[in-house]
C-alpha cells in the first residue's frame, strides 16, 4: 500500500499543473539548510540559494511531515525525484514556473528525497531556492553520501542527450535528455557510489563538434576549471569532491566529420591528463572510449589514449587505465543525433560497472 501511495503521488507531481507559481503553504526549508546534502559540483555565491550548471548534480533531505515541495528560480528546467525509493518521476520548470509539489498524502512521519537534475541547462541558470514541508516540521540529520566516488567527464552521451527517445532523426530537445538513465548514472547506482559529472554536449578534449580542425577555444580542459559552465568567475575547489577514479569519456567529437588533427589530439589528452593528475594525485584514472566511434575514427581515438597511457606508466604513473566501451551498431536502436539510447546506456553501463568494480575492488 506504501508503494502504491508513492505511485499515485508521483503521477500526480509530473502533471503540469503542480509545477508553478502558485503559494505553498508549510515551512520553507531555505537551500542552505544544513540538513540538506548536496551531490556535484554547486555554487553557494548566492546564498541562501544554491546553483550549478551540470547534470547528475543532486539534493537529498529527510523531510518529516507528509508533504514536500520544491521552490526554484523560474525556468531551471528538469528534475528526477524518488521519493522514499520509490519509482524515479520527472518534473519540469518552465519560465512561469518556480514552485513544484513532489509529494502529499504521505503517513506522518520521517522520508527521504533525492532529487536529481536531469539536463545540461547551462544556458538556463538553475538555482535551487529550498523546500516547504508541513508547517511545524522540519528536516531530519542531513543524508550521508557513500564513501565511494567516481567523477565523470564527458560529452553529450554523459549528458544523456537524448535518451528518452528512439527517433534518430528527431533534433535536440530538453524533453527527451536526462541524465538519470545514462552509463554514468546507473553505474555510481549500481556501485553504491556518490558521482559528479562535468559534461556538456558538443565538447571536445581539444575539438568541440562543428570546429576547425585546429581546435576550439571552449573545450574541456579550458572549461573544466568552472564552478558553472558559463561562469568563468568562480573556479571549482578540487578538495570539495575528491575521486576514488575519474572516468574520461572523450575524443567523439574530436573526431567528428573526419576533420581533426591527431597530433593536436593526442597532446591535448596527454596535457588533460597531467592536469587531473596534478588535482587528483591519488585518484585511479579511467581513459574511456565508447560508444557512438567505430572505424577509422575509432581506432584513432583509440591510439591516442593507448598513447597517453603508455607514457603515463612509463613515466611512472602506474593509475592511468584504459577501458573501451561496445561500439552501438544498431541492435538497441538510436536516439536522436544518432545517440546511444536508453537500451544502450544500459548495456554501457553493465561493462563498465563490471570493469570498475574489479579495478576497483568493490
Amino acid at each position: 500500500m506504501k508503494i502504491l501511495k508513492i505511485i499515485v503521488v508521483a503521477v500526480v507531481a509530473c502533471a503540469v499543473q503542480l509545477c508553478g507559481a502558485q503559494p505553498v503553504s508549510g515551512q520553507f526549508i531555505p537551500a542552505n539548510d544544513p540538513g540538506i546534502t548536496y551531490m556535484g559540483r554547486i555554487s553557494r555565491r548566492y546564498s541562501p540559494n544554491v546553483a550549478f550548471t551540470y547534470p547528475g548534480v543532486s539534493i537529498l533531505a529527510d523531510f518529516k511531515g507528509t508533504s514536500l515541495a520544491m521552490a526554484v528560480k523560474p525556468g531551471s528546467g528538469d528534475f528526477m525525484v524518488e521519493i522514499d525509493g520509490g519509482l524515479p518521476f520527472r518534473i519540469h520548470f518552465g519560465e512561469a514556473d518556480s514552485l513544484c509539489v513532489l509529494a502529499e498524502g504521505l503517513p506522518d512521519g520521517t522520508h527521504s528525497a533525492r532529487i536529481m537534475y536531469a539536463i545540461e541547462g547551462h544556458e538556463l541558470r538553475p538555482v535551487f531556492k529550498g523546500l516547504y514541508v508541513d508547517g511545524g516540521k522540519g528536516l531530519a540529520h542531513a543524508p550521508v553520501l557513500p564513501r565511494r566516488r567516481i567523477e565523470f567527464i564527458g560529452n553529450s552521451i554523459t549528458c544523456g542527450y537524448g535518451i528518452e527517445s528512439e527517433d534518430r532523426d528527431a533534433p535536440f530537445t530538453y524533453d527527451t535528455e536526462n541524465h538519470y538513465y545514462t552509463y554514468a548514472a546507473l553505474t555510481a547506482r549500481a556501485l553504491q557510489a556518490q558521482h559528479l559529472v562535468v559534461a556538456r554536449s558538443g565538447i571536445g578534449v581539444y575539438r568541440n563538434y562543428g570546429s576547425p580542425a585546429s581546435g576550439s577555444s571552449d573545450c574541456m580542459p579550458a572549461m573544466y576549471g568552472r564552478t558553472l559552465f558559463l561562469d568563468p568567475s568562480e573556479r571549482w575547489d578540487y578538495s570539495l569532491y575528491t575521486p576514488d577514479v575519474v572516468c574520461v569519456n572523450l575524443g567523439t567529437n574530436d573526431v567528428s566529420e573526419d576533420k581533426y588533427d591527431m597530433k593536436l589530439l593526442t597532446g591535448a589528452y596527454r596535457r588533460f591528463v597531467a592536469r587531473l593528475r596534478d588535482v587528483y594525485p591519488k585518484a585511479k584514472i579511467v581513459l574511456l572510449t565508447g560508444c557512438m566511434l567505430n572505424g577509422r575514427q575509432l581506432a584513432d581515438v583509440k591510439k591516442a589514449l593507448d598513447t597517453v597511457t603508455s607514457e603515463r606508466r612509463e613515466a611512472g604513473d602506474g593509475e592511468v587505465y584504459r577501458f573501451d566501451m561496445s561500439p552501438q551498431t544498431g541492435s538497441l536502436g538510436y536516439a536522436p543525433g544518432w545517440h546511444p539510447t536508453m537500451r544502450q546506456h544500459r548495456k554501457m553501463a553493465v561493462e563498465l560497472t563490471s570493469y570498475l568494480k574489479k579495478l576497483m575492488n568493490w
